[in-house]
C-alpha cells in the first residue's frame, strides 16, 4: 500500500514541476528578460532625469527584427546560431509630462536609437499601477464618502474598479479614467453587487479625481448566493468529480528548450508580449514524406478584443472596452493553478513584464504546456466487408496545448493554442468570470416597462447584454512567404439536359483574392472555404498547397456603422481581412488605442487595398460571441467556448497520420486520497 501511495506522489510531483525561465535570450524572438528590462528603464531614466508621475513606461516589449533577419537566422547553420544574433532592440512607449514618447533602445549598444513625440489621438496602454492609485482616490473624497453613507454601507466595504471611457465625438481629450464601486460586505463577488448611479472620473496624467456623478440611490443587490470561494460554501453541494490524470511514464513527450518547444512533429517558439499576451512563431511541421520540416506560422497572436456593452445609459454608455490596447491582455495574464487550470502532466513558465517604473514584475506559471488526451479519436475504421474477418483501427487523438488565462476586470479568457498531428492548429477562448452586472430596482421581469438592455437574473440584478470580439493576427507562411487566399465558393448548378435523374448538385468556383478588398469576408452569407495557398508549389495531382480557415463562432456587428464605438472597432467590419506583411501593422485597434478615434486600425490600412496575391501576407480573423446573459451564468458563469482551426489542405500529399502509432496502455495503481 505504502508503495503505491509512493508512486502516485512520484506521478504527480514530476508533472506538476515549473520548467525553468532562462534569464538570456538565446532566440531573435524571445520575450525581453528581466535584466533587459533593468536596463531599458536604467537607460530611458538617464536621458530624461525623471521618474512615476513625471516619466511612466507604459508599453516596454520586443522591437523584433525585420522578418528577414529572423528567418535567415533560422534556417542558418545551427553551429553558428548562438554567434550571429540579431541586434537585440526594445520598443518603449512613454509618457513624460503628458506627452506619448515612442522609443527604441538598443540593447547591445546600451543606447537610445531613435525617440518619436506622438501627437496624433488616443492614448497608450493602461498600466496597473496608475490604475490602483487612482482607484484608492474616491476613498478621500468627502462627496464620495457621503455616497455611501446614504446607501447605508460601510465605505470600509467597498473598493473601487477602472473602466476606460472610450471616444463619443469630443474635440478635446484628456487622458481619463471613469471608476466604478462595488460593496464587498457577505461576499467575495464584488462585481456581483455594484454601487449603480456612483460614476467617478479620474485624470490619469494629473492623478486626481475631476468630476464625479451620482445620479440615483439603486437597491445594491445581495450577497446572499453570490460567493464562489470553495470553503465559503454552504451545503447543499453539486456534483462531486472523480479525479483523473493523462499518465506518462516516461515523462512528456514535448522538449522545452528556452522558449523553443517541439513535440511530435511540431516546432515553434512561444513568445510574451504585455499586450498581446502569448505570441506564437516560427510554426513548422515535420512531412514524412519529404522528411523535413515545412513552414506553416510566421507569427500568431491575439491583436486586439472589442467588448462593447448595449446599455447606452449614462452610468453605462461607455463601456466599450479595448482589452488588449487599453488593458493589455499580456499584463493582464494570471498565475496559472496546477491540477486546476492546467492538468496534472502540464509544465510551467514564468513570464514578465515591466511596472510603470520600468521594474520587472514576474507572473508566475503565465503559461502552461501540456499533452492533451480527452477520449477524442484521430482516426478510424471498421470493416466487415472482407470474409471471415473484421478490422478495427483506431487512433487517439493527442494533442500539445500552450495554455494562458487573462482576467480583464470581471472577466476571465482561457486561451489555447493547440496543436495536432495532423497538421492542424486550433485555437480557443472560454469566456468565465462574472458578468457585467447592473442594480436596479426590479426583482421580476412583470415590473419591466422599458428595454433593460440585459437579463434580469435575480433580485436587484440585470446581466447587461455585450459582444466579444477576438481579431486575432495570422501570418502564415505555407512552405514559404509568398502565399494568396483562395476563396472556393459553393455554388448550385442545375440539370437541365436530363442526363441524370438528379435536378441539382453544387461545385466549387475557386477565386483567388487580388487585392485586399476581395478578401474583405463576412462569414455567413454565402457557403464558401477560405485558404492560404502557396501558389507556387503543388502536390503531385497538381493542387495548390494550402491551410484552410474553419471558424466555430461567428458573429457579425450589430452596432451601426457610424456609432462611436464601432468606428474604434471597426476591425470587426469584417470577419476576415488580409492584408500585405507590414511590420509596423501589429495592433488591429491602433498603436493608441486608449480613447483612439478609428484613425488607425486594420479597416483603415485595407482601405489602401494594396495587391495580396502571391505575397507575404497576414490572415486576420475575428471570432465573435454576442452574449444575452443568462441565470445559469449567474453568479459565476461556466465556460463559454468559442474559436476557430487553421487545417492544412492539399498541404501533404496524403494523410501525415496514417503511420501514426497506437500508444500501448499503462496500468498503474490506484490513487486513492485516502492512505
Amino acid at each position: 500500500m505504502k508503495l503505491e501511495i509512493f508512486t502516485c506522489l512520484i506521478t504527480l510531483l514530476f508533472f506538476s514541476t515549473s520548467a525553468s525561465t532562462n534569464t538570456t535570450f538565446h532566440h531573435p524572438l524571445d520575450p525581453l528578460t528581466p535584466s533587459e528590462f533593468k536596463l531599458v528603464r536604467t537607460i530611458v531614466q538617464k536621458k530624461y532625469q525623471a521618474s512615476p508621475p513625471t516619466l511612466t513606461f507604459q508599453y516596454i516589449g520586443l522591437d523584433e527584427p525585420d522578418k528577414a533577419i529572423v528567418l535567415s537566422w533560422q534556417y542558418s547553420d545551427p553551429k553558428t546560431k548562438a554567434t550571429t544574433l540579431p541586434p537585440r532592440r526594445a520598443f518603449v512607449v512613454a509618457r513624460f509630462k503628458k506627452q506619448s514618447l515612442e522609443i527604441t533602445v538598443d540593447l547591445s549598444k546600451r543606447s537610445i536609437v531613435s525617440t518619436n513625440v506622438y501627437i496624433g489621438h488616443g492614448f497608450p496602454m493602461l498600466t496597473f499601477d496608475e490604475q490602483d492609485f487612482v482607484a484608492e482616490l474616491p476613498f478621500k473624497y468627502k462627496p464620495f464618502i457621503e455616497s455611501v453613507n446614504k446607501r447605508g454601507l460601510n465605505i470600509s466595504e467597498v473598493v473601487c474598479s477602472t473602466a476606460s471611457v472610450g471616444w463619443y465625438g469630443e474635440i478635446k481629450s484628456k487622458r481619463t479614467l471613469k471608476l466604478q464601486c462595488f460593496h464587498t460586505q457577505g461576499s467575495t463577488n464584488l462585481f456581483a453587487m455594484p454601487l449603480e448611479g456612483i460614476t467617478v472620473v479620474a485624470d490619469l496624467d494629473e492623478r486626481k479625481l475631476v468630476a464625479y456623478f451620482d445620479s440615483k440611490i439603486v437597491p445594491v443587490p445581495k450577497a446572499e448566493g453570490t460567493e464562489y470561494v470553495a470553503s465559503k460554501q454552504k451545503p447543499p453541494f453539486g456534483p462531486t468529480f472523480i479525479g483523473a490524470a493523462f499518465v506518462q511514464p516516461n515523462g512528456p513527450g514535448f522538449k522545452i528548450n528556452g522558449h523553443s518547444i517541439s513535440w511530435a512533429n511540431w516546432e515553434f517558439h512561444l513568445g510574451y508580449d504585455i499586450r498581446a499576451g502569448p505570441v506564437i512563431s516560427l510554426a513548422s511541421i515535420y512531412d514524412i514524406q519529404q522528411q523535413r520540416y515545412r513552414r506553416v506560422l510566421y507569427r500568431g497572436y491575439i491583436s486586439e478584443f472589442f467588448v462593447p456593452y448595449m446599455d447606452p445609459t449614462s452610468s453605462w454608455y461607455f463601456k466599450t472596452f479595448l482589452d488588449s490596447g487599453e488593458f493589455g491582455f499580456g499584463q493582464s495574464m494570471v498565475s496559472l493553478e496546477p491540477f486546476a487550470d492546467c492538468p496534472s502532466n502540464a509544465a510551467f513558465l514564468d513570464a514578465y513584464f515591466a511596472g510603470e517604473d520600468g521594474v520587472p514584475v514576474k507572473i508566475a506559471n503565465a503559461f502552461c504546456v501540456f499533452e492533451k488526451y480527452a477520449g477524442d479519436i484521430m482516426w478510424r475504421h471498421t470493416e466487415s466487408e472482407i470474409h471471415d474477418e473484421e478490422i478495427r483501427e483506431v487512433r487517439p487523438d493527442v494533442s500539445l496545448v500552450v495554455r494562458t488565462v487573462s482576467t480583464v476586470g470581471n472577466y476571465d479568457y482561457i486561451v489555447d493554442w493547440e496543436f495536432k498531428p495532423s497538421g492542424s492548429i486550433k485555437m480557443g477562448v472560454g469566456l468565465t468570470g462574472i458578468l457585467g452586472i447592473k442594480a436596479t430596482a426590479y426583482t421580476h421581469v412583470d415590473q419591466i416597462k422599458e428595454d433593460a438592455f440585459g437579463t434580469l437574473l435575480t433580485d436587484n440584478t440585470i446581466g447587461v447584454h455585450h459582444d466579444h470580439y477576438l481579431t486575432y493576427h495570422l501570418d502564415l507562411d505555407i512552405d514559404g512567404e509568398a502565399n494568396s487566399f483562395v476563396k472556393t465558393n459553393l455554388e448550385t448548378v442545375r440539370v437541365t439536359d436530363h442526363s441524370s435523374p438528379r435536378k441539382s448538385y453544387w461545385t466549387v468556383v475557386r477565386e483567388t483574392a487580388k487585392t485586399e478588398a476581395d478578401a474583405r469576408i463576412k462569414l455567413g452569407l454565402k457557403p464558401s472555404e477560405l485558404a492560404v495557398v502557396n501558389p507556387n508549389k503543388e502536390t503531385k495531382p497538381g493542387n495548390k498547397m494550402g491551410y484552410r480557415l474553419f471558424p466555430f463562432t461567428v458573429a457579425n456587428p450589430l452596432l451601426a456603422p457610424d456609432d462611436y464605438p464601432q468606428l474604434r472597432g471597426s476591425f470587426t467590419n469584417y470577419n476576415v481581412f488580409v492584408t500585405p506583411y507590414n511590420k509596423s501593422e501589429k495592433w488591429a485597434g491602433g498603436l493608441y488605442a486608449d480613447q483612439s478615434r478609428g484613425e488607425d486600425t486594420l479597416a483603415v490600412w485595407s482601405l489602401r487595398n494594396r495587391s495580396i496575391e502571391n505575397k507575404d501576407i497576414v490572415l486576420w480573423h475575428t471570432v465573435g460571441i454576442h452574449h444575452v446573459p443568462c441565470q445559469e451564468d449567474y453568479p459565476i458563469m461556466p465556460t463559454l467556448s468559442g474559436g476557430f482551426e487553421l487545417k492544412p489542405t492539399n498541404f501533404f500529399e496524403s494523410n501525415p497520420v496514417l503511420k501514426a502509432k497506437a500508444p500501448k496502455p499503462v496500468h498503474l495503481p490506484k490513487c486513492n486520497s485516502k492512505p
